[in-house]
């Protein structure tokens, strides 16, 4: 034996076998075999099984999950359920804590535990977490493989729905991982499901933990089941890549990529940033357009153009108000045969039902808090819903219809526009268009403000700036995160055009939307012109906004539908007294909680602040967009 061999098989002894042995030691890296060796001492399994590439193995992953009754199969071939526990249902920012050293210090709006304190907790926490159970080894790739994209993973996790998860959402990185030199660097990953209760979720909630050690690149996680929480690759590895962006000079974004289609057959690749349950997985996927991604993307300045791939291969999708004439795509792809994970819905006789799908649903069944029926009331007193407000589906990418081809082109796809979009009910329009680069990262991206949502545990409905809809996961200065952007574009020939989107403007009298929920597809048809240079604007005080006569042939090409004047003035009309209160919360959210802000940001704010006053002396509080004047950007 070789003397990695023989210190592997001197830890593991006869829990491994010599074929998963094997597969560990064709990997020449001795980073990656001393942290698959701590986790193992750490959390002492019975067994350690190794996985590769194979499709046997793949299929072994998913069969194990619904023998360990982590999953159920559905009435449909290939469709299978997961529960997560009652207090297990999103993201837990309150456990989710950066691993900080003495010696180094992030911005004071991160969770974050001095590192050595956070260790010794989290370790002391998993230690024999994996007693009577297999920790599964799995190496996988952000980004396609072969590229200089990608960044190789491993994750060790006792959870076989973990596993069957990453089989879905992430490029296998077995093969990559051989072929890297021996001193790669990679993400790391170590999880378990703690103690399970009859229902196999995670029993001791108050010991909850997600802790990141960016110093080496590692995530911990116990006793929590939900994706968000233990799927490492996702959130909690954006974190560790976006601080590896920061010192290659490249830029990780918490953005989907679509391909939308415009004259001549043209395709034009954009991507969007938008909060948990904003509209960002419905614009990526729009129907009769492509979707690249619906989560994570890295840009590249190559040779001046601007590049960008998913990190990802799969969707984990919020699945509430998924309804067949809204999302025909993802309606398809959860209602046919195929491989689909679904979480904390509401079952009965083998068929799933979610929150808001447009269908007569069961009056009684089985949903995350088990036994269900219309009427059953929570501890709170609240009827409890038939299924999580948060509740997911899990599938491939390449299994809907509207999958770009260029998924896995190494090289990736040229960028051309970019959107930021949140819940702001009383401010921005639908949709503008900045006026360069810099005013688009300053008064869209780091302007991002939304209400909280259900797919983050905590209050909901309660104003916050969300700083390029990635504040939570920005492991380095947010300064410096938002000094990387605008650096970026000066790398760039042309920048893609950048665009702020609102699809939850509200009536301030009534409450009520003023945007459809098919109104997307339209502004979004408009940016494409705009990308183009085939289309003027008005300019408004906040950006480029768009004209009513190049708005209604595309209501009436898009969805089929006459746009009246007196809905393109209610929706687009400039409310003074609103935008100016936002611009201050923003400017004293970056004094507050922006540390080495660059000084372009509050100079930038305060032109659209004064901006804003002008038009208030001129025209008043409340301005229609017919009163701005067309130009050309």
């Amino acid at each position: 034996m070789t003397t990695a061999a023989t210190d592997i098989k001197g830890v593991l002894g006869s829990r491994i076998s010599d074929e998963d042995l094997a597969k560990l030691l064709a990997i020449d890296n001795p980073d990656m075999h001393t942290f698959v060796l701590d986790g193992a001492r750490l959390c002492e399994p019975d067994e350690v099984r190794v996985f590769d590439d194979s499709d046997e193995g793949l299929a072994d992953t998913r069969r194990t999950a619904i023998g360990k009754r982590e999953e159920a199969k559905l009435a449909l071939d290939g469709h299978t359920i997961h529960y997560d526990g009652p207090n297990d249902q999103g993201r837990d920012r309150e456990v989710t804590r950066y691993l900080v050293p003495e010696d180094d210090a992030l911005s004071k709006a991160l969770n974050q535990i001095e590192r050595e304190t956070g260790l010794n907790e989290v370790r002391g926490i998993m230690k024999g977490s994996m007693k009577g159970k297999i920790m599964i080894v799995r190496f996988l790739s952000l980004g396609p493989t072969g590229s200089v994209f990608s960044i190789p993973c491993v994750e060790c996790t006792d959870s076989w729905y973990v596993s069957h998860s990453l089989n879905l959402l992430y490029r296998c990185g077995y093969e990559q991982f051989k072929r890297n030199p021996p001193d790669t660097e990679f993400f790391a990953i170590l999880h378990s499901a703690g103690v399970l209760n009859e229902r196999m979720v995670s029993a001791d909630v108050p010991n909850r933990r997600i802790y990141i050690d960016y110093t080496r690149n590692t995530v911990y996680s116990v006793n929590t089941q939900y994706a968000g929480n233990t799927v490492g690759l996702k959130k909690l590895a954006l974190r560790l890549t976006i601080r590896k962006a920061d010192r290659e000079d490249w830029l990780c974004e918490h953005m989907f990529l679509a391909g939308i289609h415009g004259a001549g057959g043209r395709k034009t690749y954009f991507a969007g940033a938008f909060p948990s349950a904003c509209g960002k997985t419905s614009t990526a996927m729009l129907p009769g357009e492509t979707i690249l991604g619906d989560d994570i993307a890295y840009f590249r300045a190559i040779d001046g153009e601007c590049r960008a791939v998913n990190a990802e291969s799969g969707i984990f999708g919020i699945i509430q108000n998924v309804k067949e004439k809204d999302d025909p795509a993802i309606w398809e792809v959860l209602n046919k045969p195929g491989e689909v994970i679904f979480s904390n819905v509401l079952t009965k006789d083998g068929k799933p039902y979610w929150l808001g799908m447009g269908v007569e649903t069961p009056a009684s069944g089985v949903t995350w808090v088990g036994d269900w029926y219309a009427g059953m009331k929570g501890e709170d007193g609240k009827d409890v819903p038939l299924a999580h407000k948060n509740a997911r589906y899990t599938v491939q990418l390449k299994a809907l219809a509207n999958c770009d081809p260029e998924l896995d082109n190494p090289d990736g796809v040229v960028l051309q526009g970019i959107l930021y979009g949140g819940r702001d009910p009383r401010g921005y329009v639908p949709c503008q268009q900045s006026f360069d680069w810099d005013h688009g990262i300053v008064a869209y991206g780091a302007s991002l403000e939304t209400e909280t949502t259900f797919a983050t545990i905590g209050q909901e409905g309660v104003p916050e700036i969300n700083l390029m809809s990635i504040q939570d996961f920005v492991a380095i200065s947010l300064g410096k995160y938002v000094q990387n952007n605008l650096n970026f574009g000066k790398k760039l020939r042309e920048p893609p055009l950048i665009f702020g989107v609102n699809y939850f403007l509200c009536n301030l009298r009534t409450g009520e939307f003023l945007n459809g929920v098919r109104d997307k597809h339209v502004w979004v048809k408009w940016m494409e012109k705009r990308v183009h240079g085939e289309i003027g604007a008005r300019r408004g005080p906040t950006g480029w906004l768009p004209k009513y006569e190049d708005l209604v042939p595309l209501f009436k090409q898009v969805l089929g539908k006459d746009y009246a004047e007196p809905d393109y003035v209610a929706q687009f009309t400039i409310r003074v007294p609103e935008n100016i209160a936002k611009m201050d919360r923003v400017a004293e959210f970056h004094r507050q909680h922006v540390p080495n802000a660059p000084a372009v940001v509050q100079e930038i704010l305060a032109q659209q602040r004064e901006r804003l006053v002008q038009l208030r002396d001129e025209h008043g509080d409340y301005v229609s967009p017919l009163r701005l004047p067309v130009e050309s950007a």
